[in-house]
């Protein structure tokens, strides 16, 4: 394990700190930048485009200013992109057209669901009781409690 430290250099940076969630040095930056909730593979690819970095090159090789361009280019993604690649269009409250990263995504989603609770919306009924929302299948799969195996006929 010695040998690789030395092989990765003095200046390697194990952890990048950007938008709220730790970023692994080990992996490649396309990878890397995944671990931010709201930056998916395709996110990823199109930030590293941006920034004209390599995406195979490993997240911890980038200097300290090569970490702020890429900061900043997480933070102006959604200025720099066409609207089918934002993660939230036509938000309800502003209308504007967001790309949400780190906590964002968790809190405005979590008000989503309040507001469509608050309305008795079926989709806020069903987030209540826990059940699955999108139509799937619930007689057979995604059970829980204790009644969950097949009973015989007598």
């Amino acid at each position: 394990m010695a040998k690789k430290d030395e092989d990765l250099g003095d200046d390697f940076s194990y952890i990048i700190r950007m938008a709220d969630t730790d970023v692994d040095g080990l992996r490649p930056l396309a990878s890397a930048l995944t671990s931010i909730n709201g930056v998916g593979d395709r996110t990823a690819i199109q930030i590293c485009r941006q920034t004209g970095f390599e995406p195979t090159r490993m997240a911890g090789h980038l200097t300290a200013d090569e970490q702020k361009t890429l900061m900043e280019a997480v933070e102006e993604y959604a200025e720099k992109v066409p609207l089918w690649m934002l993660n939230r269009q036509r938000d309800i409250e502003s209308g504007e057209e967001l790309h949400l990263t780190g906590q964002q995504v968790k809190l405005v989603q979590k008000d989503d669901i309040d507001r469509l609770r608050a309305i008795k919306a079926y989709r806020g009924v069903r987030h209540a009781n826990r059940q699955k929302v999108r139509g799937q299948r619930g007689r057979s799969n995604g059970r829980f409690g204790l009644t969950l195996g097949v009973q015989r006929k007598k």
